[in-house]
């Protein structure tokens, strides 16, 4: 590229991953935030660099964001996307997925798509600042944005943030920079604070007031991500229901953003499952503590499999009169072999955003003849479906779920079979 600057009118070809608007120009690629394909954009370029300076033409899709913090706070990044086109956008990737993996002639998909103030799942960083505590997301590659407002999350959530900002202010142990990560449960608030000094014995003291006075069953303290956990206030009991049956969560625990989001996965996931009865044995790998587990159970016996320690403590403890089971494995050391996997009517497995690992190895080897596959990475779907369609599965049908409103993020649940009459059943359905 020449070193002094140049300025052009070019056309957004895309969206990247990331959700930020790409142009071509002297045979690369540039991404820019807040731009929409079919715009076209006045850009000036200088060395590696690339500045926008104003819009020629904006795309229909285009609307105002619905939130002021809108292209500083990181929680959102599509919020100048009409829902409609973004929800088809998400989809798009999800199809070039499964296409890029040899599936065609490919069903419709059903969409789904979370209201706003509708998050239930909240994860913030914390600062200190002269006169307070800033609690809010990320700027891209910044600093926090204090959340003074948020369409996303739940409104008793977002009450609850202006007399946090107090409480937090007033401990000792938040000395700089900090994170907290509430869940809104059934039994109330869930708080997991993280503060760069332990806390004194004052700090829990009102911490403990602040639980009293917000109704809030639970606060934990730890150090840092990965670290021990400690009550720091119990105000009551923690708990939750999945599929009717009551579970107590691990502090931090893995919850599905809305409940609105939740109840869709696991209408798809249900809707996948090929005719079983009661004795019929439904294999669940990565199965937290108890999301579908204890919804599955209801058609068959699970027997679920989980890593994670104090999620699958929870789910063991909810257990009893249930048709479930669960049980400690890490599946990336110690992938389920085909011979356990051959006693399952059907496999749902629902990895982590870096996919199945080492366990899709053992799945393709195995005789199951069902899966369905609960992803929210477009790319491990990329990385691990030409394998599976090689094996000889067959998509029956595909949801996708955006309980991510506003950002690039996005669920699919995909049910495959290589059992002849169920797939030779969906195509003549199909057809008809």
């Amino acid at each position: 590229m020449r070193g002094d600057s140049q300025q052009c009118h070019l056309t957004v070809e895309q969206l990247g991953r990331s959700g930020d608007g790409m142009v071509r120009y002297e045979g690369r690629s540039y991404y820019i935030p807040g731009t929409l394909p079919g715009e076209q954009l006045h850009l000036r370029f200088h060395h590696e660099s690339v500045e926008l300076l104003g819009w020629d033409h904006y795309a229909p899709e285009r609307v105002n964001p619905p939130c002021s913090l809108a292209g500083r706070c990181g929680g959102c990044t599509l919020q100048h996307m009409e829902p409609t086109a973004l929800l088809h956008w998400k989809a798009q990737h999800i199809e070039h997925a499964l296409t890029k993996s040899g599936f065609t002639d490919l069903p419709t998909p059903i969409m789904y798509q979370t209201p706003p103030h509708s998050r239930q799942r909240l994860d913030v960083a914390l600062q200190r600042v002269p006169g307070g505590v800033i609690l809010g997301l990320h700027e891209r590659g910044g600093d926090p944005v204090d959340m003074t407002e948020c369409p996303l999350i739940r409104p008793e959530l977002f009450a609850l943030l202006p007399p946090l900002r107090t409480c937090l202010a007033s401990l000792g142990a938040l000395t700089g920079r900090g994170a907290l990560a509430i869940n809104l449960l059934e039994s109330g608030p869930d708080l997991t604070l993280e503060t760069p000094a332990p806390l004194s014995g004052s700090d829990r003291e009102k911490l403990a007031a602040f639980a009293r006075a917000h109704h809030i069953p639970r606060i934990t303290w730890r150090p840092a991500p990965g670290k021990m956990m400690e009550t720091a206030a119990q105000n009551g009991p923690v708990f939750h229901h999945f599929g009717g049956v009551k579970v107590t969560p691990p502090p931090a625990s893995f919850l599905q953003a809305s409940s609105e989001g939740e109840a869709a996965i696991c209408e798809a996931v249900l809707a996948g499952l090929p005719p079983l009865n009661r004795k019929d044995r439904i294999i669940e790998l990565y199965a937290g503590c108890g999301t579908l587990t204890f919804p599955l159970a209801q058609h068959g016996f699970v027997k679920a499999y989980e890593g994670d320690k104090a999620a699958i403590s929870a789910l063991r403890a909810a257990t009893h009169g249930s048709r479930a089971e669960g049980a400690e494995r890490d599946l990336n050391r110690q992938p389920l072999l085909p011979t356990e996997l051959n006693q399952a009517r059907v496999v749902v497995l629902d990895p982590p955003y870096a996919g199945t690992g080492k366990q899709l190895a053992s799945l393709i080897r195995s005789t199951v003849q069902d899966i369905i596959y609960v992803s929210c990475s477009p790319a491990a779907l990329e990385k691990e479906l030409p394998a599976l369609h090689k094996a000889g599965f067959a998509l029956l049908s595909w949801h996708v779920i955006d309980q991510f409103l506003w950002s690039s993020d996005v669920e699919a649940v995909l049910t495959l079979s290589r059992d002849p009459k169920r797939i030779r059943k969906a195509r003549k359905a199909r057809q008809s």
